[in-house]
C-alpha cells in the first residue's frame, strides 16, 4: 500500500520530514503574499526574481570553485549557498522596484532585461566553471526543482523555518498597510501611508520567498506557488481576508499532497506540486461557476 510506504519513509528518513516541513512553510508564505502580488499585478516580479535567483545560485557555485581550500571557501561551505543567493536576489528586487519607477525604462522592460540576463549569465557560468560531468542535469535540477528539496541540510531547514516565520510575521503585522497599498495606492499616499516603503517591503519579502522556493519547485516553476493558490481562492471568495486565508490553506494542502505523491510515486517534486495546483484551480473555477 502506498500509505504504508509513505508512513515508513516519514518515520525512517529525516530528509523526508525536512521536505514536508520546508514545503509546507514555503507554500504558506508564497500563497499569503500571492494574493497581494496578483492584485497589484506584481506577479511578473516573482517570475523575474526567480531567474535572478538562478543566476545567483550559479555565482555561488562559481565562488565555491574559485575559493576552494581558502578560508572564504570554507566559510561559504559552512553557511551554504542560500544566504548569498538571498542577498543578491533581495538587492535585485530593490533594483527592479527603483528601475520600474524610472520613466526611461518601464517596469516590465526592466524585469525582462534583468531576468533574461541573469538566466543567460548563470547558465554560461555553470558551463564554464562546473566541476560536474552532467552540467545539463544540474541545470535541469536547478530550473525544475527535481530532488533538491530532499537533500536539504539541517542548517538549511532551520534557515527556512526562521525566514518563513519572519515573512508570516511581517504579513500579519503590516496587514492593514499592505491591504491599503494593494487596493488603492493613491488613496493610501493621500492618507499618509508610505506606499513606496511598503512596496519595497513587498518586493523584499517576495525575494525571500523566491529563494526559499527554489529548493521546492525550481527557478522556472516558482511563480506557480504564488499565482495558482491566489487565483483559485479568488474563484470562491470576494473579500481580501477570505481570499488570503483560502489561498494559504490551498497552497499548504497542494504542496503537502504534491510532496507526498512525488515521494510515493517517484515523480519530480516541483512539477507534481504545480500539477496539483493546476487541478485544484480547475476545481475551484468549476465550483465558482456553479456558485454564481
Amino acid at each position: 500500500m502506498i500509505f504504508d510506504k509513505l508512513a515508513a519513509y516519514i518515520a525512517g528518513y529525516a530528509f523526508v520530514r525536512y521536505a514536508l516541513i520546508v514545503g509546507v512553510l514555503i507554500a504558506l508564505c508564497a500563497s499569503l503574499l500571492g494574493v497581494t502580488l496578483v492584485l497589484k499585478r506584481f506577479s511578473f516580479i516573482g517570475d523575474g526574481l526567480s531567474h535572478v535567483a538562478f543566476g545567483a545560485m550559479a555565482l555561488s557555485a562559481v565562488l565555491d570553485v574559485m575559493l576552494k581550500n581558502t578560508a572564504a571557501g570554507d566559510f561559504l561551505q559552512r553557511i551554504g549557498e542560500m544566504p548569498l543567493i538571498l542577498v543578491i536576489t533581495t538587492l535585485c528586487a530593490i533594483l527592479l522596484l527603483r528601475t520600474g519607477q524610472n520613466t526611461k525604462i518601464r517596469g516590465d522592460a526592466a524585469v525582462a532585461m534583468l531576468s533574461v540576463g541573469a538566466l543567460a549569465i548563470g547558465y554560461l557560468m555553470m558551463h564554464l566553471f562546473s566541476t560536474s560531468a552532467n552540467v545539463s542535469g544540474d541545470v535541469c535540477s536547478t530550473l525544475f526543482g527535481a530532488t533538491s528539496i530532499l537533500t536539504l541540510t539541517r542548517w538549511e531547514v532551520w534557515l527556512c523555518v526562521i525566514l518563513s516565520a519572519v515573512v508570516v510575521a511581517v504579513f500579519i503585522l503590516f496587514y492593514n498597510k499592505i491591504f491599503c497599498v494593494t487596493f488603492d495606492e493613491t488613496f493610501a499616499k493621500a492618507t499618509g501611508v508610505k506606499a513606496n516603503a511598503y512596496n519595497l517591503l513587498i518586493a523584499v519579502t517576495t525575494s525571500v520567498i523566491i529563494v526559499l522556493a527554489m529548493h521546492l519547485v525550481g527557478s522556472l516553476l516558482i511563480s506557480a506557488l504564488v499565482i495558482f493558490p491566489a487565483l483559485s481562492a479568488m474563484r470562491l471568495f470576494k473579500s481580501f481576508r477570505s481570499v488570503t486565508i483560502c489561498s494559504a490553506a490551498l497552497g499548504v494542502c497542494c504542496a503537502l499532497l504534491g510532496i507526498l505523491v512525488a515521494i510515493g510515486y517517484g515523480t519530480p517534486v516541483g512539477s507534481t506540486i504545480v500539477a496539483v495546483d493546476i487541478a485544484v484551480f480547475a476545481l475551484c473555477a468549476a465550483l465558482g461557476a456553479v456558485m454564481r
